[in-house]
């Protein structure tokens, strides 16, 4: 509770289906030295645990769930569907917080929040809907990253790029009208060539000076297309050639509204080939660039093969490979939103540990897009939008406010309807250090006027614009103050070869097998040995091991020393002399380690001796 003393307040946020893994130890043990050492200093140390709804996976298990029973998701609606997720979330919901009591985490369990409950799903619609206010929230049809097993569209930073092998197919194209003329092109998705609306070529290359004003035909379905001329095209790339597919790729869609060109979608949601591909109706995309490949070929318009290293985007979430997409979805507008959070990092007022990220993050915030927030999902907080029969939109929280937007516009009340997508999860989270003390609710309450702003945030380098630019950019927006004033980025812990730690690899021991071998302080011990801010730690089991013997040392040096007492008169003056030496040389090692927290050296302060 807020009393006389100095706050000191640390927020987590797991999401709700996690569980334990060795970066959860690494971040939850550095929380946990932080908050015990302020309550040594004599603070008023607040550590709020929670988690989040973490909205794709979450529908993905309980859909798998149903699967498993028979039961679509389809066949049952929403609200059905809704009461069969908040059940799961019961049952498993709590699962990672309950192993983190296991390792030992002393947070106020009391405070725990999630962020689907009512008082934070309402922080949630209210700032939508003043953001929209502000023209901060729109809704447009723009190019997303659409997840093909999901079946939404996820923002760019839930895209994991890696790189793979791939192939350069080369194709030509016959030139509409001449004899034995074409021009070649060079993909990586020869399926794409379905969705064609142009031939694009830079108007200074004068190998194809002569095709100004001509038409190119796609092969296989003889769809006509111009031969456009564009700076955008570079000369000294592939053939120099490219093809225009403006409804599957972000570069291609800003040349096709630039030229005027058609869009044609070929794909489904599901991944799957469309009605307007004519070719490989219902075929999955990639079986459909298996059998394209061999008509190309047997045509005789692929003239040659190249294997290539690649980078393909991923989703973070089912690990499908991403599609772009055209997609009429709801966006937040974050160029005016960053520059006061860019200020703040650049002028000290929060601090990123260790400084290098600094200018990680400067970069992401200059070069920072529109924030796509709706999710074709129904586990999470439904867009409090809803539509006439003419597609007019009200954003508002009800069906009736609806009503008297729509009549106050003279528009249309027929056939109204609520958004029936949701918003991203991200959405809720960046509001975490506010809305865990109800300070959407109440912005005036003892409890945000105490704690907030909080003081040291741990987390991983992956979420730096994820969760924290975006905590940073809610926290001035609504409290006018930063939310943190330091963010420790933790390393990745990773095997004896490199790796990082994963299930799929195999590779990562279960944290509470490793807890019940060496003992929670033994095992949060190892995982600090070699653990500097920003540094990958190289993890082996004799860490914990190591950790362990010194953890018993310190007890067993803690119960000798406890138990000192003076025997008699005659050695009082050598105890006391002996007492003020020790006293002193705590005193050094306590300037020496604060030195180093100062800092957010926790590893160097665990080694430190002080001669």
């Amino acid at each position: 509770m807020p009393d006389g003393r100095e706050p000191y307040t640390v927020v987590i946020r797991p999401n709700v289906t996690g569980v334990l893994h060795m970066g959860h130890m690494l971040n939850n043990t550095i929380q946990d030295v932080l908050v015990r050492r302020a309550r040594m200093q004599g603070k008023n140390a607040c550590w709020v645990p929670g988690t989040d709804h973490a909205s794709i996976a979450t529908e993905a298990k309980v859909v798998r769930l149903l699967a498993e029973q028979g039961i679509k998701k389809s066949a049952i609606g929403r609200e059905k569907f809704l009461e069969h997720a908040h059940a799961w979330k019961d049952k498993y919901g709590g699962v990672i917080l309950e192993q983190l009591k296991k390792l030992g985490a002393s947070c106020d369990w009391d405070r725990t929040r999630f962020t689907m409950e009512p008082k934070l799903n309402e922080a949630v619609l209210d700032v939508f809907i003043d953001l929209h206010k502000k023209g901060l929230v729109y809704r447009g049809q723009r190019m997303v990253n659409w997840d093909p097993v999901a079946l939404t569209a996820v923002s760019d930073e839930e895209v994991i790029h890696k790189e793979v092998n791939s192939r350069l197919f080369h194709v030509r194209y016959a030139v509409e009208g001449e004899q034995d003329t074409w021009i070649t092109i060079a993909t990586t998705r020869p399926e794409t060539i379905l969705g064609d609306s142009a031939i694009a070529v830079h108007p200074e290359d004068e190998r194809y000076a002569h095709m100004k004003g001509k038409r190119a035909l796609v092969p296989l379905i003889g769809r006509s297309v111009p031969i456009i001329f564009d700076e955008y095209v570079e000369r000294e790339f592939g053939t120099g050639a490219l093809k225009v597919t403006p409804a599957h790729d972000v570069n291609d869609y800003e040349l096709g509204k630039k030229h005027k060109l058609e869009t044609i979608d070929i794909l489904e949601a599901n991944g799957t080939l469309s009605a307007a591909a004519q070719l490989y109706v219902g075929d999955d995309r990639f079986a459909a660039r298996k059998k394209i490949v061999k008509d190309l070929e047997e045509k005789g318009h692929l003239v040659k093969i190249e294997d290539i290293k690649n980078k393909v985007g991923y989703s973070e979430r089912t690990d499908a490979v991403i599609e772009p997409r055209l997609s009429l979805q709801w966006f937040v507008k974050m160029s005016e939103l960053a520059k006061p959070a860019l200020e703040v990092v650049l002028d000290g007022r929060v601090k990123l540990h260790p400084q290098k990220f600094t200018n990680t993050y400067k970069y992401w915030m200059e070069n920072v897009r529109d924030w796509c927030i709706s999710r074709q999902l129904w586990w999470g907080q439904q867009i409090p939008a809803w539509y006439n029969d003419a597609g007019d939109a009200a954003v508002c929280r009800t069906e009736a406010e609806a009503i008297a937007q729509f009549t106050a516009a003279a528009q249309s009340i027929n056939g109204i309807k609520q958004d029936e997508d949701v918003v991203d999860t991200w959405f809720s989270s960046w509001l975490w250090p506010i809305s865990v003390f109800d300070g959407f609710e109440n912005p005036d309450n003892a409890d945000i006027k105490y704690y907030y702003p909080t003081n040291d945030l741990v987390t991983a380098p992956e979420i730096l614009f994820f969760w924290v630019a975006r905590m940073i950019m809610a926290g001035l927006e609504y409290r006018n103050e930063v939310p943190f004033k330091n963010v420790y980025l933790t390393g990745i812990v990773r095997d004896k070869q490199g790796r990082k730690m994963s299930k799929q690899l195999g590779n990562s021991p279960d944290p509470l097998d490793l807890i019940g071998k060496f003992g929670a302080d033994g095992v949060r011990v190892g995982m600090l040995l070699t653990s500097p801010a920003g540094n990958d730690l190289p993890y082996d089991d004799s860490l914990c091991e190591q950790g362990r013997n010194f953890s018993n040392k310190i007890w067993n040096a803690f119960r000798l020393v406890k138990g000192f007492t003076i025997e008699d008169k005659s050695q009082s003056a050598s105890n006391a002399a002996a007492c003020a030496w020790m006293r002193s040389r705590v005193q050094r090692a306590t300037a020496e380690i604060d030195g180093l927290y100062d800092r957010f050296r926790i590893t160097e302060a665990l080694m430190a001796t002080s001669s």
